[in-house]
Order: structure tokens, then C-alpha cells, then sequence
């Protein structure tokens, strides 16, 4: 499992479902969610106020990356909407879409608690 930790539950739900993740609707109060990935694989999101209830000396990490997701589209045109779509809903976008030198197009929007999250889809 991939396990993130989110300041608003509700706003990273809301960015990761623009990204086609399957998470029930009546998610956004819940302090532990938990989605279904391909191959058996799941990711979970806590929120801030659940990891500091077992560990109380927790902070919130500043600086840098704290992890790094990526999605692939099924193109590049669909890597320039998928951008486009996610910075017009107001998220922000870190690095604007290119055709990066390793043959793929490829562009970061920051989720909600600002995680670079990569679009990516080979450019053939």
C-alpha cells in the first residue's frame, strides 16, 4: 500500500479522483481512506490528526519532495489535457507539459499538500 498523509482529506480526494482514482463519494470525512489499484496494489490517505494520534511528536515534513506519484495517459495529447484540466480546477502546476529527452511526454501538477505529481505517456 502507498500511504499518504493529507492536511484536507476532502481536497485530496478531490484531485486524486480527477485522476481516475475510484474513491466512494462519502470518503471526504474520513480520516483513513483506502482505493483500489491495479495489480492488487492500494493507496490510503490519512489525515494529519490520525498519525499524530499514535505518534504525537509527529510534523508535518517541510522541504523537498515528500513522494513522488505518477500516472500515465494514453498519449501525449492526453498528458496536455489532463494538465490543462487538473490547472483550470485550480491545482498547481509545477512543470508544464514537454517531450522530455528519455521519448516520453511528460508534466508535474502539486496535489493539494503540494506532492509533484507526474503525467506521463510515451511520445510515439
Amino acid at each position: 500500500m502507498i500511504g499518504l498523509v493529507v492536511s484536507d482529506m476532502a481536497a485530496s480526494l478531490a484531485f486524486y479522483r480527477r485522476l481516475g482514482l475510484d474513491i466512494p463519494a462519502d470518503a471526504d470525512a474520513a480520516p483513513h481512506v483506502e482505493a483500489p489499484l491495479p495489480g492488487g496494489l492500494r493507496i490510503a490517505w490519512d489525515t494529519e490528526e490520525v498519525i499524530r494520534s499514535f505518534d504525537p511528536g509527529w510534523t508535518r515534513p517541510t522541504g523537498g519532495e515528500r513522494i513522488g506519484l505518477a500516472f500515465v495517459c494514453a498519449s501525449p495529447a492526453e498528458v496536455d489535457a489532463v494538465y490543462a484540466s487538473l490547472t483550470e480546477a485550480g491545482y498547481e502546476g509545477h512543470l508544464k507539459p514537454w517531450d522530455a529527452e528519455w521519448g516520453q511526454r511528460y508534466a508535474v501538477v502539486l496535489d493539494p499538500d503540494g506532492c509533484g505529481v507526474s503525467l506521463f505517456a510515451n511520445a510515439s
